[in-house]
């Protein structure tokens, strides 16, 4: 929380305060509550930070960096610390429309490094809301979208032919960003539109698992790929039963060769996981070139950070081998298929892919009626013996 003289001297070296990742808040030495929320894409926001009648922190958006001075967002800012010292709510000064902001700049200045910090599925997010949601929603205010909207937006992204499960997914976003509006107060309570919108139905929870032969055709067309890194990544996403992101943020410091693990920081559930390593992902490890001054395992070739997105690699080669609709996720689900056709228990199967209920590994159940009926008939056979 840097405190530090907010003047134009500051701004022209800006540069040095930005962060890598996320936000930072830059204090005002002098006028306390006046701050700047800096950004990692170099974009920033003004605001005023005041405690209210029940002590709880506040912000009012003064404006944003580049759009507002730094003499004007200061002038505003001893505008509303008037107001606090004088006992009045200084948001109760504000127009409707000051009082509200657009659903692009809600959603890019608080909802997204939220999203960020909380979520490691967050650059999925990310992409669903930018490139469905911005282009319908963003110029509007958010106090002005309503529930007619919402119902619309899933009509016409239908209409289009959109999945019923990605349309749904759509109104899952809308839902947690005004959740997340009402929470942070910038909204009043009754004010979420997605209030009373049905998911469409008729969603299908797909899964899809390959066999012995698909596998091996997949590793002969991974083999003939121009990229190598994209032949180890899906590998080791079958070897492992790993998510796509534990892979690719995958770093040298959290391989165990001894112990044979590897470390997830963070994994979905929030803890620490720990992912098996077998003979065949540690061989895959091994053979992977390291990098000087790179901790990445498997980096981008180019910018020797980790692969955003391997969709196009990945397009091309299931295309290749006539299985169009496999996805990277599908890898993982296969994982569990071999493990329990090969006599696994679901228990085994539940650690390996670190599902925190087992209710989650349940689906696999249906893949091994040969080793269930065995269990089965041993049962029978034991109870069916004669008494000595």
């Amino acid at each position: 929380m840097p405190v530090l003289d907010l003047n134009h001297a500051v701004l022209r070296r800006i540069d040095r305060y930005r962060p890598e990742t996320r936000a930072v808040s830059l204090f005002d030495r002098t006028l306390k509550g006046f701050m700047l929320e800096l950004r990692s894409t170099g974009t920033g926001t003004w605001y005023y930070r005041y405690r209210d009648q029940g002590r709880r922190i506040r912000l009012l958006r003064l404006g944003r960096l580049g759009e507002l001075s730094v003499t004007k967002a200061r002038q505003a800012a001893r505008r509303f610390d008037a107001l606090v010292e004088a006992g009045e709510n200084p948001r109760e000064s504000l127009s409707p429309a000051q009082r509200s902001v657009t659903f692009r700049e809600f959603v890019e200045t608080r909802y997204f490094p939220h999203v960020e910090l909380h979520n490691r599925s967050w650059p999925s997010t990310r992409s669903q809301v930018t490139r469905h949601l911005m282009p319908r929603f963003g110029d509007r205010r958010l106090d002005a979208i309503r529930r007619a909207d919402i119902l619309a937006m899933q009509h016409e992204t239908r209409l289009a032919g959109m999945a019923v499960g990605t349309c749904n997914r759509l109104l899952i976003h809308m839902r947690t960003i005004f959740n997340a509006a009402i929470r942070w107060e910038l909204l009043p309570e009754d004010c979420n539109p997605t209030k009373g919108v049905k998911a469409l139905p008729g969603a299908v929870s797909r899964e899809r698992f390959l066999d012995a032969v698909e596998v091996r055709r997949l590793f002969d067309a991974l083999d003939r790929s121009r990229s190598p890194q994209l032949a180890r990544v899906v590998r080791m996403l079958l070897y492992t039963g790993a998510r796509k992101r534990e892979i690719l943020d995958a770093r040298w410091e959290q391989v165990d060769f001894e112990h044979r693990l590897l470390t997830v920081p963070r994994s979905k559930s929030g803890k620490v996981r720990y992912i098996a390593l077998s003979d065949a992902a540690l061989e895959i490890l091994r053979a992977t070139p390291r990098q000087p001054g790179v901790p990445w395992v498997f980096p981008n070739p180019r910018t020797k950070k980790p692969i955003v997105s391997i969709h196009y690699g990945w397009d091309r080669v299931r295309r290749e081998v006539g299985m169009p609709d496999l996805r990277i996720h599908d890898l993982r689900h296969s994982f569990a298929s071999f493990l329990v056709n090969a006599g696994h228990s679901l228990y085994e199967v539940q650690a390996l892919l670190g599902h925190q209920s087992p209710k989650m590994t349940m689906r696999y159940a249906h893949l091994a009626p040969a080793t269930l009926l065995t269990a089965a008939n041993s049962l029978a056979g034991e109870l069916s013996k004669k008494p000595y």
